[in-house]
């Protein structure tokens, strides 16, 4: 069953864990909410040599060119877009994932803010009771991020920080990356074949 997910980029360091995220979304027919912050439009360019567009429309068509979707599945809105479905709660997505979050992102998100449209948006998956994932790339965390997380892990959102394992010995920086969005799409229960599962990884001999 195809799923509409919001995914919201910050300005937080793995960029290529979203674009790879967003990539199997789509080729997997599933339908993408995108949004993200001015920092992330920096951080794409830096590491990806990405310009993500500031108007919304240009956005939508460069990345629909770039990852071949069909018209419609990928909709990009302005994160000062208050019109947009994941505004509201009779609009919000299946699900959501913040990725890569910053802490100020998930410090935001944690005590209840709505300044923009990623705040709002994860604040509507949580008084929906809807799926909300956040994929924290930092380190060393203070206390103070610490808390933040606890805070939300509390309420049922999902904090899935961006350390990947090495139990199916990556041979890539790609292999590295599937890890962790292999690791979101279980949380949103959609299937994947980027690694095998537990169990299944081919120890050698």
């Amino acid at each position: 069953m195809n799923k509409t997910i919001t995914l919201a980029l910050t300005g937080a360091s793995g960029m290529r864990y979203a674009m790879r995220l967003l990539e199997m979304l789509l080729g997997n027919g599933h339908t993408v909410y995108l949004v993200y912050s001015q920092a992330a439009q920096f951080v794409a360019r830096q590491e990806l040599d990405l310009v993500l567009p500031s108007r919304s429309t240009e956005a939508c068509a460069l990345l629909a060119q770039r990852y071949r979707c069909k018209t419609g599945q990928l909709q990009v809105f302005a994160r000062d877009d208050w019109m947009a479905p994941i505004a509201s709660g009779t609009g919000a997505a299946d699900a959501m994932v913040v990725c890569p979050c910053t802490m100020g992102a998930l410090s935001a998100i944690a005590n209840g803010a709505s300044d923009n449209l990623i705040e709002r948006a994860a604040d509507v998956m949580i008084k929906e009771g809807r799926k909300l994932i956040l994929v924290p790339r930092e380190t060393p965390l203070s206390a103070i991020h610490l808390e933040n997380m606890l805070k939300l892990a509390r309420i049922g959102v999902v904090i899935l920080a961006a350390n990947p394992g090495y139990y199916h010995l990556p041979a890539s920086v790609q292999d590295v990356i599937d890890f962790i969005v292999a690791r979101i799409l279980d949380q949103l229960g959609i299937e994947h074949s980027l690694m095998a599962k537990w169990g299944e990884v081919k120890l050698p001999d």
